[in-house]
């Protein structure tokens, strides 16, 4: 069925209500006038009134509720595939062949309402995400050059443009405060219940609300790269995809209908062929094709995948398919980046040390290297630019800028090529070196990330950066290792001792530091090797690799950079933690209700064919029987669609 987004009431701007979004998919309105026409028919037909009252409501009940299933069934058909709604249009009409009008007009009401609740739970799936855009103001005040404000579609503003954010407005794009403080509601993208302070060099997204104090803003992102556009974006692709299991059964429904109906046309010319009497051995082969076509199997899978899909959208949790969501569920073991993803990924400047006897002293060494790592987007890159502007140095233009993933980044300041990265990969030998690696190893031990800077290839001194835990990240951590079975492995390009001083805070034993990007992905790939599904987690650049080589790959999305976020099967845009056992929750659950769809719809079909074989089954109840598991298993899968089903998975 097709998935059909409310559109606002016209002229008034403002979303139908709940009456209105239930009747805007056309198979409701179809399946409501076939259910009408049915309801007329009947007492007129039981109370023995003439024909002509209630055969041609009948009739107009066989158009109502079959023309679309028919229409769809013939298409496939002319594509050589044989669908079960043609199946069910031609069983009513045998039905109505041999006399069994009532019963043949049951099945029609059944089956389009079964079809039309399908198509109200896609719609609700669907306009549950694409609600979040009416969070995203439509107008904005954009601050022109002379300081005067003008108000301006949102959609057309452009980065680096600056807009005004007055308190109780929502925030019109995303981007970086440039000016005043206030305190911002951002439980609508990052779930979080109390308002957060911001002030100059914090970051806002579009649709969240400025509580206190005037902002100015300077627009990073086009309105349809907003955070809250990328949700809409990510989610509606997941929800066109399909998961492995669905596809499987995709592929045998073909075969299966064929058998079936192979089945029905022996199980009606066989017995005529022994003398049995034409009508009850149509009726027969007829039931037999009601209750053996796998409705309730196609229909098992997919809805708690898009429930889940969307749950975990509304919550910040972007799943890119429904086969990303069958492999989180499927992993066993979780491999954690410390950058960014176990730490809040915002370290800061706490040392900055020349070596003794050199060149330049501590304004001097910290202005090349803030020089050097200003184009950079790492953590580690933006915490020493901010230590220069917090003392109020300079940041001289940097030239022929390179990164290099787990190693760092040069550039040319001033004419003097600067070095900046890993004191493992940059210090070679030589006593400028060694008295380099000393200070980084005094930095070291005392939890610092250590920073060597080398002017002109020679080693000119070590910055240390600090970097915080998350506060969620010990209970994260024991929650991934509680829903794997396995403790978290963490992967990082940082020194040892920065590494086991974050796993000492979160209950990690299994520690791999100092790796390169191709490190990471060795260390994955050994885990899978070794029979394990592997979530990894990661924000960076140099953590890319070993997303896209993992089992399933989820990217920290505050954060994370953009390669990470393409690479990854998933994005926290929340960028807390905690989401992501939440995720692997969830996503466990809507495999679990496959299969429980799966056993249900088998259980309903075993027990109907043996029921018509091996009995007398009749059409009306099989009918209600084959057309009610579909309905159930549809209803189940939708649980996950609910508020409550988040907060189950969340932990309560």
């Amino acid at each position: 069925m097709t998935a059909v987004l409310s559109p606002p009431v016209p002229g008034t701007g403002r979303a139908p209500g709940r009456l209105a979004r239930m009747f805007a998919p056309a198979e409701v309105r179809w399946a409501a006038a076939a259910l009408a026409l049915f309801a007329a028919a009947l007492p007129l037909d039981l109370l023995g009134a003439p024909a002509w009252t209630w055969a041609p409501l009948y009739a107009l009940t066989y158009a109502a509720g079959g023309w679309e299933p028919a229409l769809e069934g013939l298409r496939a058909l002319r594509e050589k595939r044989l669908d079960v709604d043609l199946l069910m249009v031609a069983a009513a009409l045998g039905a109505a062949g041999i006399g069994q009008v009532l019963d043949g007009a049951l099945l029609i009401v059944i089956f389009a309402t079964s079809g039309a609740l399908e198509a109200v739970a896609d719609a609700r799936t669907a306009d549950s995400v694409r609600a979040l855009l009416d969070l995203t103001p439509h107008r904005a005040s954009r601050v022109r050059a002379d300081g005067a404000e003008e108000v301006v579609p949102a959609a057309d503003l452009r980065p680096g443009e600056v807009i005004a954010v007055r308190p109780g407005e929502r925030v019109g794009a995303d981007g970086r405060v440039i000016e005043g403080a206030g305190e911002v509601d951002q439980a609508s993208v990052t779930g979080e219940p109390l308002p957060k302070a911001k002030e100059v060099g914090d970051e806002v997204f579009a649709g969240t609300v400025n509580g206190t104090g005037m902002l100015r803003v300077e627009v990073e992102r086009d309105p349809g790269d907003s955070v809250i556009a990328r949700i809409v974006a990510m989610v509606e692709e997941a929800t066109r995809t399909k998961a492995g299991t669905q596809l499987f059964i995709e592929k045998v429904e073909q075969r299966y209908s064929i058998g079936m109906v192979a089945a029905t046309v022996a199980l009606f010319a066989v017995p005529l062929l022994w003398g049995a009497a034409l009508e009850p051995t149509l009726m027969r082969a007829m039931t037999f094709m009601i209750v053996a076509s796998p409705c309730a199997l196609v229909l098992a899978t997919m809805p708690p995948m898009l429930a889940a899909i969307a749950n975990a959208g509304r919550h910040g949790v972007l799943v890119k398919s429904a086969r990303a969501l069958e492999r989180l569920a499927l992993c066993d073991r979780v491999a954690l980046d410390k950058t960014g993803t176990l730490t809040e990924g915002s370290p800061r400047l706490a040392d900055v040390r020349p070596l003794a006897g050199g060149p330049l002293d501590e304004n001097g060494l910290l202005a090349l290297a803030a020089a050097a790592e200003n184009p950079s987007e790492h953590p580690l890159a933006a915490a020493v630019v901010q230590g220069a502007r917090a003392r109020g140095l300079p940041i001289a233009p940097a030239a022929e800028f390179a990164a290099a993933p787990g190693r760092g980044v040069a550039a040319t300041v001033d004419g003097r090529r600067v070095e900046v990265g890993s004191p493992a990969r940059l210090l070679g030998e030589g006593t400028a070196a060694a008295a380099a690696a000393g200070e980084a190893g005094v930095l070291e031990e005392r939890g610092r990330t250590a920073v060597a800077v080398l002017v002109d290839g020679e080693p000119a001194g070590v910055l240390g950066v600090a970097d915080r835990l998350r506060p969620e990240a010990a209970a994260a951590v024991s929650r991934l290792a509680a829903l794997t079975g396995a403790p978290p492995l963490l992967l990082t390009g940082d020194n040892p001792r920065a590494a086991e001083h974050a796993a000492a805070g979160t209950g990690i034993t299994d520690v791999r530091a100092g790796l390169l990007p191709e490190d990471k992905v060795a260390a994955v790939r050994s885990a899978e090797n070794a029979g394990r599904r592997v979530l990894m987690v990661g924000d960076g650049v140099n953590d890319a690799p070993a997303l896209a080589a993992a089992g399933c790959g989820m990217a920290m999305g505050g954060a994370g950079s953009d390669l990470a976020l393409e690479s990854a099967d998933a994005a926290v845009v929340r960028d807390e933690l905690i989401a992501v056992p939440a995720a692997v929750s969830l996503a466990r659950r809507a495999r679990a209700l496959v299969v429980q769809n799966l056993v249900i719809a088998s259980a309903f079909i075993a027990g109907l064919v043996v029921w018509d074989l091996a009995g007398t089954l009749p059409l009306p109840l099989a009918v209600a029987g084959h057309e009610g598991s579909t309905v159930l298993v549809a209803l189940n899968g939708l649980r996950l669609l609910g508020e409550r089903a988040w907060r189950n998975a969340a932990g309560g």
